[in-house]
């Protein structure tokens, strides 16, 4: 009998483009690890991971506040990836997503979306989904990524109001982002408020509201779906592995 794990080492490495934040894609390669069935070092996936935390700020770009377009530097690092032989692209952040026609401009291979991901996962869970809930940054929520992806199956995404998003913004930036303890009260309370409004599942469009949910359980939860993870999922599936469980 062959074993066919020993093909599987032969695959060309998963090309991660991190740094977007940094704790994130931390995350992200902690995930992959822990849903990787594996049962020795050599049955998890090779990945190529580019770090580069100095990219300008995302929604700070998106939302019009500054001049330093990160388009350009994360094409760039999509170029660095590809040269070292990676066998496709993934990208731990939701508000970098803005870009990703930059990105697959520069490059050849493929490149998986969390959003794409992420809006399969949504209507996977909830037949006949009407209406998600979107915590994000700001930036995510302007740029209209999963707006238009959930959209194009006739499915309307619901926002926090401008006080509720001042309050996301805060756990991200001024708590997860800066390694604070995290108010799980709000945020379950705006989270809550969405689903008083209608939306069959409330998505976790950031990547460092991931990292609540994992430091917090929240997975658990049917209502919370957490992009981050639907991407560790996913990736390991293309990188022709198995999730465990």
């Amino acid at each position: 009998m062959v074993d066919d794990r020993s093909d599987r080492r032969e695959r060309p490495p998963v090309g991660v483009i991190g740094g977007v934040g940094p704790l994130a894609t931390a995350y992200f390669l902690q995930l992959v690890v822990g849903l990787t069935e594996a049962e020795r070092d050599q049955d998890h996936l090779d990945m190529v991971v580019l770090n580069h935390a100095t990219i300008p700020d995302r929604t700070e770009f998106v939302l019009g506040r500054s001049d330093e377009d990160p388009g350009p530097v994360l094409a760039r690092d999509a170029r660095r990836l590809e040269a070292f032989g990676v066998s496709f692209l993934v990208m731990p952040c939701n508000t970098a997503h803005y870009f990703t026609q930059q990105v697959l401009d520069a490059v050849d291979v493929p490149f998986l979306s969390i959003i794409d991901t992420t809006v399969a996962a949504a209507r996977r869970r909830v037949p006949g989904l009407a209406a998600v809930g979107l915590l994000a940054t700001a930036g995510t929520a302007a740029s209209g990524v999963y707006q238009d992806a959930f959209a194009a199956h006739d499915v309307t995404t619901l926002v926090p109001d401008e006080d509720d998003q001042a309050l996301v913004t805060r756990i991200i930036y001024e708590q997860v982002k800066a390694g604070r303890p995290v108010d799980l009260e709000t945020f379950r309370a705006v989270a809550g408020r969405l689903v008083q409004r209608g939306a069959g599942v409330v998505v976790l469009g950031c990547t460092e509201l991931s990292v609540v949910a994992v430091d917090h359980g929240l997975l658990a939860e049917p209502v919370y779906l957490d992009s981050m993870d639907q991407l560790a999922r996913a990736t390991i599936r293309r990188a022709g592995h198995r999730v465990r469980g």
